[in-house]
């Protein structure tokens, strides 16, 4: 397993964040498609840059995010937004990663066949574009079962379609982010790094740096192992109250965590 972080929760440019990056001793980093790195508006020269910036920094892209306003089982405004997703898709490609990563919406139940048909014909389009270019769309799940959602992606006859595994996520929604990783482990391709507290007030969910949670680590680790997860482990955190050093005490964390035993 490879730690890579978040660049947005280093709060720093693609140009700021990978030579610290290197600092940290780690070789990837995950980057959101938009602002710099918008598809429509990063050129073949851009894209060049950006791959001699990796290079210069012995960095990898972990994976391209893609933040949506609507997602995929919306009807206003899908195709665009496919179209989008695919744009992002290409870059991934010719930046080296192969891996987008895109919100996963709860899954349809009973009496939801318009908002089903909607995600399963954007998931469909999106699969089987992920198929032709060699691309893996990541679905960023966590409101539903991992067995449920296991059994919906083996329902489409495509192979790129898999999962960004979040432990936080699935403890923010009442599931074991352990026994989670067992049902999924053959789609999970990409992992997050982030840890969450249980609090008293309403049963709820407080989000806090890594190994300050309720998340077991060693356990999550082992398990990953077992199941031979060799992706990376990405280092996310929305709100740290400072960027730099709880970047570098987590980077620290997963590294200890990742020391062979014995």
């Amino acid at each position: 397993m490879k730690i890579g972080v978040c660049l947005e929760s280093m709060n720093l440019s693609l140009r700021q964040g990978l030579p610290q990056a290197a600092r940290l001793g780690i070789g990837g980093v995950q980057v959101n498609a938009n602002g710099e790195l918008t598809p429509d508006q990063l050129g073949d020269t851009g894209r060049r840059e950006v791959r001699n910036l990796l290079k210069t920094y012995h960095q990898q892209i972990t994976a391209l995010n893609c933040p949506l306003r609507y997602g995929l089982d919306v009807a206003e405004n899908q195709q665009p937004r496919i179209e989008y997703i695919r744009k992002v898709m290409t870059l991934a490609f010719e930046l080296g990663s192969r891996i987008v990563i895109v919100p996963c919406p709860k899954l349809p139940g009973e009496g939801e066949e318009v908002r089903a048909n909607l995600l399963r014909d954007a998931l469909l389009d999106l699969g089987r574009h992920g198929d032709r270019i060699g691309v893996l769309l990541a679905l960023e799940i966590g409101l539903d079962s991992p067995e449920a959602v296991q059994a919906y992606l083996e329902s489409f006859e495509v192979g790129s379609l898999k999962v960004n595994y979040d432990p936080a996520n699935l403890l923010a929604n009442g599931f074991d982010p352990v026994k989670g990783v067992i049902p999924l482990h053959k789609l999970i391709v990409h992992t997050h790094a982030r840890d969450a507290r249980r609090t008293s007030i309403n049963m709820g969910i407080k989000e806090v740096r890594l190994g300050a949670g309720d998340i077991n680590w060693l356990s999550y680790i082992a398990t990953l192992s077992v199941v031979e997860y060799k992706g990376w482990l990405t280092i996310e955190r929305d709100t740290p109250s400072d960027h730099l050093a709880e970047i570098t005490a987590s980077v620290e964390f997963l590294k200890r965590m990742l020391m062979p035993t014995g």
